[in-house]
């Protein structure tokens, strides 16, 4: 009851702040909006905000660069050239190895990089907008490739990894973020799980480049892949530049003339009225939000019903792991170590990647039919059951199940393509309330990397012959943190498909059920339906909820 009173408040607040700034008829105008919004076709939709669309679409590619990024340092592990200058000849093997302490530490280094920089990115974004972070991130970007590309030794190859990172956790962050920001709702899960598709274009095109340079003898084998980076900065930036600033961040600001302004600039076929009805919308939404719960920090993302969302997001993030991606989304050196040809290896990943390219773009239609919640838990659990076969077939048919195993990877890569990989972006954009969604972000891919590095720590040991050579085995141990994480998502993620930021707003606060969010109805102007334009006097306004 008290939940419902202090929203009750917050609304009467939001409503009378909102009349004060765009007048009597702005209440009405907001619903419209929120009502148009509901009504709309997906095509209706695409062409009144195809400037959006295109805008995200732009934005997104920083994800590409992050993709390409990430993957070059695991899949160097099973690179010949790479294990001769940074790693050591061990007899028994009759062949060059990455030690498993480096094989962790290096790839832990982009992670622990990543997790500093999404935190400071918060912040940054909060007071600077999403254009000018993204600027400055790729301009620091292109300073530090000089450090992984002329590293001499591993401890080097560490701190550029590490520098690295910062960049790319900012990229992680910003770009779900702005795409769920510039976009209605019947965009919002397309444009959010496309950020996964330019992840699966970015490890499309290394694992291309680095099947083309096997070849190159000497240092310029790895280091031609390194080099490659420095074509992505100059053109964001670029693009930055000219981009138009989120909206919800000019009015979480209060600077309701430039949200305006942004508003044209993001529209497509719209009418005058419509923007204004958005930018009222917008409006009543922060201010009740801020009205709810007071301050705007990491804090306030653990208090009240945010601390749900906070959970959401985090461990909707955190499945993108426990699924079991560090074993099966590159299994390059898993392959190699277990006996198969390099050539051969890189060939089949090559085909993965394409199969998770593949994956993500049907993951639209998917998202048009289904709802997320849908989506997500039956994904998690047939990749616990691939994860559960490929353990079984190592134990049961051991070098015999190479390919097999293989195979059983690909099918993983594209199910993780389809189901979980697009969706984890659109879950946490959507969840986080508007106010705290920097921050909500950023804490959603600060869990993602934390229970990295775990990972990050383990595999290399659980893979490599020379430390516990689990070898296909390990299919077992990643299988059941995927069913720990399909059991997690039954009871505990909502349906947000559909919903407006108010409405998730509404149901958070009415402490609805999970498995309860696609039934319940809701309405943020209940008893303001009746009103019009140039309407004075106006009821209480509160909203309402019905199961």
């Amino acid at each position: 009851m008290a939940d419902r009173h202090n929203l009750s408040t917050a609304q009467k607040v939001a409503d009378t702040v909102l009349e004060e700034k765009l007048g009597h008829s702005a209440l009405y105008e907001a619903k419209q909006a929120t009502d148009d919004e509901h009504a709309q076709t997906f095509l209706q939709a695409l062409r009144e905000n195809r400037k959006a669309a295109l805008w995200s679409i732009a934005i997104s590619m920083a994800i590409i660069m992050e993709g390409y990024d990430t993957i070059l340092i695991g899949n160097f592990m099973a690179y010949p050239e790479f294990q001769q200058k940074f790693g050591q000849y061990y007899p028994g093997l009759n062949r060059w190895e990455v030690p498993a302490s480096w094989q962790s530490g290096l790839n832990m280094g982009s992670t622990v990089g990543a997790i500093f920089g999404g935190l400071i990115n918060g912040y940054l974004i909060s007071r600077f907008g999403y254009r000018w972070v993204l600027i400055g991130a790729m301009g620091c970007l292109n300073a530090f490739i000089f450090v992984v590309f002329f590293a001499k030794d591993n401890a080097m190859l560490l701190g550029g990894q590490i520098l690295c990172g910062l960049s790319w956790g900012v990229f992680a962050t910003l770009c779900p973020s702005y795409a769920s920001e510039v976009c209605p709702t019947n965009l919002r899960g397309y444009l959010t799980t496309y950020v996964n598709l330019c992840w699966a274009i970015g490890q499309l095109l290394a694992t291309g480049v680095l099947r083309g340079c096997l070849s190159i003898p000497g240092e310029m084998g790895y280091k031609v892949p390194f080099a490659i980076q420095w074509l992505w900065p100059l053109p964001l930036m670029i693009v930055a530049y000219l981009a138009p600033e989120s909206p919800w961040y000019l009015v979480r600001v209060d600077r309701i003339e430039d949200a305006r302004r942004s508003i044209a600039r993001l529209s497509g076929d719209k009418t005058q009225e419509q923007m204004n009805n958005q930018l009222a919308m917008m409006m009543h939404t922060v201010k009740l939000e801020s009205e709810a719960t007071k301050g705007g920090s990491y804090l306030d993302c653990f208090k009240g019903t945010n601390l749900r969302r906070t959970e959401i997001v985090c461990f909707t993030f955190m499945g993108q792991i426990l699924s079991g991606s560090s074993f099966a989304y590159t299994p390059t050196y898993f392959f190699t170590s277990a006996g198969m040809p390099t050539v051969r290896a890189f060939d089949l990943s090559l085909g993965a990647k394409g199969m998770a390219f593949l994956g993500t773009c049907l993951s639209w239609f998917l998202i048009t039919y289904f709802g997320r919640r849908t989506i997500y838990v039956s994904g998690m659990g047939v990749l616990a059951l691939l994860l559960f076969l490929v353990g079984v077939l190592n134990v049961s048919a051991g070098q015999n199940a190479l390919w097999p195993s293989g195979g059983l990877c690909v099918a993983w890569l594209f199910v993780y393509s389809l189901t979980i990989g697009p969706l984890a972006y659109s879950i946490t954009s959507e969840t986080s309330s508007v106010r705290l969604r920097p921050l909500s972000v950023v804490l959603a891919r600060v869990a993602y990397q934390l229970i990295n590095i775990v990972s990050q720590v383990l595999s290399p040991y659980m893979v490599n012959p020379t430390a516990w050579n689990w070898s296909g085995k390990t299919g077992f141990f990643w299988a059941g943190t995927a069913a720990c994480m399909f059991v997690w998502a039954y009871f505990r993620l909502p349906e947000i498909k559909g919903r407006t930021y108010e409405e998730l707003d509404i149901l958070f606060e009415n402490r609805v059920p999970a498995r309860k969010f696609a039934s319940t109805h809701v309405d943020a102007y209940a008893s303001s339906a009746a009103l019009a334009p140039g309407v004075g006097e106006r009821d209480v306004h509160t909203a309402t909820y019905k199961e």
